[in-house]
């Protein structure tokens, strides 16, 4: 793997990319000499079926990708090989009518494996067999380890293990855990194949949401889940054991299936513990040195993760200017930063901090969001201005140390869902922190709130963690609804603004 990921982009396969998804298919089978796909073909593909087509770009070039055909359910069902199914590379096995999608190659460049870009090719063939109304995706998976143990075992025997985790086949293995089942083994399935003795496995992943009288549906995604981290303050030794902690959370959340996890405000305080003997100010800006680190570390488990993560914030120095920022790593392996603009009386005197002057919304595979760290949440024109922008999800990473506090927070999070009919999601750290100089307790409950209307709920609370206890809130929130609501709500608080009275907008746009 890289040192450094700037972006990771999955997109349709276009002709021009030949070269480069040679190279990598080269490096992706070194057992298997002249195994890349032809020039001719790849054009074949392109002109019969382009949405099938697949693959992962890191930083502009081919790492790996996903090749496809839809096939007649009966030939599935047929015993075959290889070669009959790609027509001995006529592809006239294509049939845009018919209920299959078949899944001819799927491959990523070694260097790059470890990132679950495989999952993602993998995710989105679900995605597009579940769009084009297809019954189910099939393969014939290779099972490369199989020769190590083929005097032993037959392939049933050698299989059955693999599934019950005795033995690891990186092939077998992975597309068990993607929620592909086994149909049947193949004989003499494709030719030169001596690591799984030319035996392959028919796997099959079922569309659920397939109709057989399809209907119309609206194909963009509108349901978000969302990953909260209710962060315990504890002793950390070292950077290693902060990272080890996030990647705990990011697991959880992402095995969930969350669209976002979300971290407190300043929750990489317990770091602070190795300057203590300093000042309050000498050490938040030690502190601050570990913020380019975590950017980077945080942006490979994004990537790695396959979720866009909100940083929380943490002391961020800049040109002798001390600010608190947070930021948002996108699976695609970008990131942005964010500013807290709004300073707390405590952040002043204490460490000397400094509100920044920019503030937009983000544009996400989920949509436009806002971030507002804290205080920010509580003065009302920044939120607005934000769902102006088009802002559908406030994300509001704090920190309270009393109940007061939060109740601050709360509060204000909850006012402004309903005033700017969006949602807010909100996450604190608890605990307390003894051997931190002004960090020592804290109080959170983290929750997300949205707009007060019959298609909600009518306390305006989707959801609530246990007050003061480390764990995470997983919430699905549904677009689609704030759709509803702008038009059709029982009021329109941002349709019905008297802008011929006052108005709120930015100075410095």
């Amino acid at each position: 793997m890289q040192t450094k990921i700037n972006k990771v982009e999955l997109r349709n396969l276009e002709f021009d990319d030949y070269k480069q998804l040679k190279d990598s298919m080269v490096k992706s089978y070194p057992e298997m000499a002249n195994s890349y796909w032809r020039s001719a073909d790849i054009k074949k593909l392109l002109s019969i079926f382009p949405e099938g087509q697949l693959v992962i770009l890191v930083d502009g070039v081919v790492v790996g990708s996903a090749l496809s055909l839809i096939v007649d359910e009966a030939l599935v069902d047929k015993r075959h090989n290889y070669r009959q199914i790609v027509a001995d590379y006529s592809f006239s096995t294509h049939n845009p009518n018919g209920e299959i999608l078949y899944g001819i190659d799927v491959f990523i460049h070694p260097n790059y494996r470890g990132l679950r870009l495989g999952r993602r090719l993998y995710d989105a063939r679900k995605e597009l067999c579940e769009q084009l109304n297809l019954k189910a995706i099939v393969f014939a998976g290779r099972i490369p380890n199989y020769s190590q143990h083929s005097k032993k075992m037959t392939p049933k025997n050698y299989i059955d293990k693999v599934k019950h985790k005795e033995l690891h086949d990186p092939v077998l293995s992975f597309q068990l855990s993607n929620d592909f089942h086994v149909l049947r083994i193949i004989k003499n399935y494709l030719e030169g194949d001596e690591e799984s003795k030319e035996f392959a496995v028919l796997l099959e992943w079922n569309n659920v949401y397939y109709d057989e009288s399809p209907k119309l549906i609206n194909l963009e995604k509108s349901v978000i889940r969302l990953g909260l981290v209710q962060w315990q303050m504890r002793q950390l030794n070292n950077l290693e054991e902060f990272f080890e902690q996030s990647e705990f959370f990011i697991d959880v959340v992402s095995g969930y299936g969350s669209d976002f996890a979300l971290f407190p405000e300043l929750f990489i305080a317990p770091l602070m513990a190795d300057y203590n003997h300093l000042s309050e100010a000498e050490a938040i800006r030690e502190l601050s040195r570990y913020s380019d680190p975590i950017r980077k570390r945080f942006q490979e488990l994004a990537i790695s993760y396959n979720i866009n993560i909100i940083t929380g914030s943490m002391p961020y120095l800049e040109n002798g200017n001390l600010y608190n920022v947070g930021f948002l790593c996108k699976r695609d392996g970008t990131s942005e930063m964010y500013t807290k603009i709004h300073i707390t009386p405590n952040e002043v005197v204490h460490w000397g901090m400094k509100g920044g002057s920019q503030f937009k919304t983000f544009d996400t595979d989920c949509g436009k969001i806002g971030i507002l760290i804290c205080y920010d949440v509580e003065f009302p024109e920044l939120p607005r201005l934000l769902a102006d922008e088009g802002m559908n999800i406030l994300f509001v990473p704090f920190l309270t140390d009393t109940q007061n506090g939060y109740t601050r927070v709360k509060h204000c999070s909850q006012a402004r869902a309903i005033e700017n009919e969006c949602y807010v999601a909100i996450a604190g750290c608890v605990g307390n922190l003894p051997k931190v100089n002004n960090m020592d307790i804290q109080y959170a409950q983290a929750a997300v709130f949205t707009p007060s209307d019959f298609a909600f709920p009518s306390n305006g609370i989707k959801a609530e963690a246990t007050p003061n206890t480390e764990m995470t809130l997983i919430v699905d929130v549904d677009l689609n609804l704030l759709k509803e609501l702008h038009e059709h709500g029982s009021v329109h608080t941002l349709k019905d603004r008297r802008t011929d009275l006052y108005e709120v907008r930015k100075i410095n746009p």
